[in-house]
């Protein structure tokens, strides 16, 4: 179900585009969380496949930055209902913590997908996929400039070499048995996109670092995209976000939404790969 959501999701909107709802207080105009995200949505909702919120920013603001998530998902389900939510927790720990982080993700915030760290093994990522019609996006080849030093290391499996994000990508790959796992490879990672595409065949991937993070957007789009042009969710959130911190944020956030939407589906155009095919 969640690929078919996907699918979905991008299809109606003729977008890959995941907007992330990363909310700054000093970038804020009004101060108000809820209320700029839901300018936001409003503003954005027709160009995107997906929103996705970061806990950190909200948890980070107590209280009433919990309740500013609440209230946004479910402005989300009501006011922009096709799109999808993907809570970007990066929950990662033994199976048992895992079974409690898995049911708050799924059952109390209700997300349709959700970040993940398989560091601990199998046993961390299954509490979640249990979940059959959500998604779980496993880190992989993350967009941050230190994550080689443990990502590139070369390993040995099967006497063979290979750099430990390739290793998570063949990993996910064969714990994928309810077809709802998928990765996270930056977009400033072309080639390591283009080598986790040829592993894991039509398994979405989520790929942050497009704009503030300087991410280029035509090579992540070539080497991330599936046979079919598909299965990409491109996030960009502050690029997007805080197009402007004046009055006209809003405004300035669709330009840059549908911009950006525009951009990649201009890329698909190019290569034979429109959303009429």
């Amino acid at each position: 179900m969640f690929l078919d959501n996907l699918d979905s999701a991008s299809k109606v909107n003729r977008s890959l585009v995941c907007v992330g709802l990363d909310p700054i207080i000093s970038l804020i105009p009004s101060g108000d969380v809820f209320q700029f995200n839901k300018c936001i949505i409003d503003a954005t909702k027709d160009h995107v496949c997906a929103y996705k919120p970061n806990l950190a920013f909200y948890e980070a603001l107590g209280k009433p930055g919990l309740e500013a998530l609440k209230n946004t998902i479910e402005y989300i389900r009501e006011f922009a209902s096709g799109v999808l939510i993907i809570g970007d927790a990066k929950r990662g720990d033994i199976e048992h913590s895992n079974v409690a982080y898995a049911r708050a993700m799924f059952v109390r915030w209700g997300f349709d997908a959700v970040t993940v760290n398989a560091y601990a093994g199998m046993e961390s990522v299954r509490p979640f996929s249990d979940y059959e019609d959500r998604g779980v996006i496993v880190l992989c080849r993350t967009s941050n400039p230190g994550s080689d030093v443990f990502q590139e290391l070369n390993v040995q499996h099967d006497k063979i070499s290979m750099p430990l994000y390739e290793f998570v990508a063949r990993q996910t790959v064969q714990w994928n048995t309810n077809g709802n796992l998928a990765l996270v490879v930056g977009a400033n990672y072309h080639h390591q996109l283009a080598n986790v595409r040829a592993i894991c065949g039509d398994m979405p991937i989520l790929i942050p670092g497009i704009g503030s993070q300087g991410g280029e957007l035509r090579g992540a789009v070539q080497s991330g995209i599936n046979k079919n042009g598909r299965r990409i969710i491109i996030n960009s959130s502050r690029s997007i976000l805080y197009a402007s911190q004046g009055s006209d944020f809003a405004y300035k956030a669709e330009e840059t939404a549908k911009g950006l939407k525009d951009s990649i589906n201009l890329i698909l155009q190019e290569a034979g790969l429109d959303w009429d095919k």
